[in-house]
């Protein structure tokens, strides 16, 4: 049975890993017959979000202990994250990526990325394993890969442009597909960058889950 690693960012869009992404790939991950273990950064959120009002809270949170919420309690530290142990690694979305991960919520092009989440990530190429990243997560790419790493992130000229600046070459995409970068075994879609709803998040995420898990063959 393959295995996939799943690095979570929090719990909620807004200041987490988007939860509807996240378990869309969980369930993809396991309709394809293979497992998963999801790993977290053991640190402090950026901040906290009120998803009823969209205003920030003054209260303190982990992005492991949150996303346990997620991972129904199942979730490691990312230090333990070995990529010798696992077939595939794939990212959901959500701000969390870009606040939690990385700082490009508030640094932009000027970004850098945690530093556990890069070593991860450059472990995964260094062992030459597949890997899928979703929603804003491609914006972490142009630091992990080589320059000219293809990504997309739909059509968000703002975001796009930020991942040519870094390096990387932004294709764009319609919700319901996929960038492959064979060279680089990488596989990216827009996912609630662009999605209304539920069924248009799936179809992208589902042939990510697929094809990360062909390319792991």
């Amino acid at each position: 049975m393959k295995k996939v690693a799943v690095v979570l960012s929090g719990s909620g869009v807004f200041d987490g890993a988007e939860v509807n992404e996240a378990v869309l790939t969980l369930l993809h991950i396991n309709k394809q017959g293979a497992s998963y273990q999801c790993f977290a950064p053991d640190i402090k959120q950026m901040h906290v979000v009120n998803h009823l009002t969209g205003e920030a809270a003054s209260e303190s949170r982990n992005v492991l202990a949150e996303s346990a919420r997620i991972a129904r309690g199942e979730v490691k530290p990312l230090s333990e994250l070995d990529a010798a142990e696992f077939d595939a690694l794939i990212l959901p979305g959500g701000f969390g990526v870009a606040k939690n991960l990385c700082d490009f919520a508030v640094n932009g092009a000027d970004m850098t990325v945690n530093e556990q989440v890069l070593a991860v990530g450059k472990a995964f190429v260094a062992a030459g394993k597949p890997a899928g990243y979703m929603c804003i997560a491609p914006v972490l790419l142009p630091h992990v890969y080589d320059k000219g790493v293809r990504v997309t992130v739909g059509n968000d000229k703002d975001v796009a442009s930020a991942i040519e600046q870094m390096g990387g070459t932004h294709v764009e995409c319609s919700v319901q597909d996929i960038v492959v970068d064979e060279s680089n075994r990488l596989v990216t879609t827009p996912a609630y960058m662009l999605a209304e709803n539920l069924v248009d998040a799936e179809q992208g995420i589902r042939k990510l889950v697929e094809k990360v898990l062909d390319m792991s063959a």
